[in-house]
């Protein structure tokens, strides 16, 4: 039985990292998985993304931004997401449109009804089943995000890192409003814990939501 998993949370989150855990716990049981990402997830939104993400680009506007956020979701829909689901399988997606909403309407301040409509239009109306929405200080967050940056020595993907806190609270503040007016869809994850006990609260949680969604 398909369904769509979205990952959402702010840069640091952990999200990336438990996406993999729980795309082999899914396969161990048997399960035929797809794991993707937004911006991303397919060869022309890939190139939509290198241009979002790239800090050499902080003159880029608001309304460019989720314009270009929309075009890259429409592709990888069209091309990624909707073929799988149409096949059957679980489709654990790394943001989507949810992240557009807490970045582009609560962090940079556009009209909450544009985005919903670009986002409606852009997935030709497919919703998550699930959402699971990692939360955790912002401070601690961007610690993480920029000390990985540091690690890895890669600075390509890090735009959005070098916003101002106030940008991060925003989003944050976003996300935690989101899964407020949605209970049933969202589930809140304590990033702020050790991976282990993270990844086996999901994996308890993600085989339950399953169990309960199959006809």
């Amino acid at each position: 039985m398909s369904i769509l998993i979205t990952f959402e949370g702010i840069e640091g989150s952990g999200k990336t990292t438990q996406i993999s855990r729980l795309k082999n716990h899914l396969i161990a049981r048997g399960h035929a998985v797809v794991v993707t990402r937004e911006p991303g997830g397919c060869q022309i939104a890939d190139r939509i993304r290198s241009i979002l993400l790239d800090p050499a680009n902080d003159a880029m506007t608001s309304r460019a931004e989720l314009l270009l956020y929309a075009a890259a979701r429409a592709q990888h829909v069209s091309e990624v997401i909707r073929p799988a689901l149409q096949t059957g399988q679980i489709v654990l997606c790394d943001r989507f449109t949810d992240a557009t909403l807490a970045y582009q309407g609560y962090g940079r301040k556009l009209d909450s009804a544009l985005i919903k409509h670009l986002n409606e239009l852009a997935t030709d109306s497919i919703t998550p089943d699930l959402t699971l929405l990692f939360d955790l200080p912002v401070e601690r967050g961007l610690g993480r995000a920029l000390q990985r940056e540091k690690i890895t020595q890669d600075s390509s993907e890090g735009r959005f890192e070098r916003e101002a806190l106030d940008f991060h609270r925003a989003v944050r503040n976003g996300y935690l409003d989101l899964a407020a007016a949605e209970p049933d869809r969202f589930r809140r994850i304590d990033a702020d814990r050790p991976i282990d006990t993270i990844q086996a609260e999901l994996q308890v949680l993600i085989d339950r939501v399953y169990e309960t969604l199959q006809p």
